[in-house]
């Protein structure tokens, strides 16, 4: 199973909105997320900074094509785009990649 890691910034005063958002987190967007074969997906925050990890069960070109072709996700995009900054790959549409640079076990 491939590891994913991405980073965005949280805008400034924007972490409550942030996180109520994900726990009200809309079921077609859990649908999509499921389809890529996204698992084990966690964000964490340190202050504006925002650095999500998922495993990808078919691959990460796979989920990431497959989040790059759903409406679903170009919506959510646009919904949170009022409370973080995301880079989006020009190649794939989702998040850059972060660079693995250590791993135990």
């Amino acid at each position: 199973m491939e590891k994913y890691a991405w980073k965005a910034i949280l805008k400034e005063g924007k972490k409550e909105e942030y996180v109520k958002r994900h726990n009200e987190i809309w079921p077609e967007m859990l649908e999509v997320l499921e389809a890529a074969g996204i698992k084990n997906y966690t964000i964490w925050n340190t202050g504006n900074e925002l650095f999500g990890y998922y495993e990808c069960e078919k691959g990460a070109d796979y989920a990431a094509a497959v989040q790059n072709e759903s409406p679903v996700v170009a919506k959510w995009n646009e919904y949170m785009s009022d409370v973080m900054i995301m880079e989006a790959d020009p190649v794939t549409g989702a998040q850059p990649l972060l660079e693995k640079v250590f791993s135990f076990k």
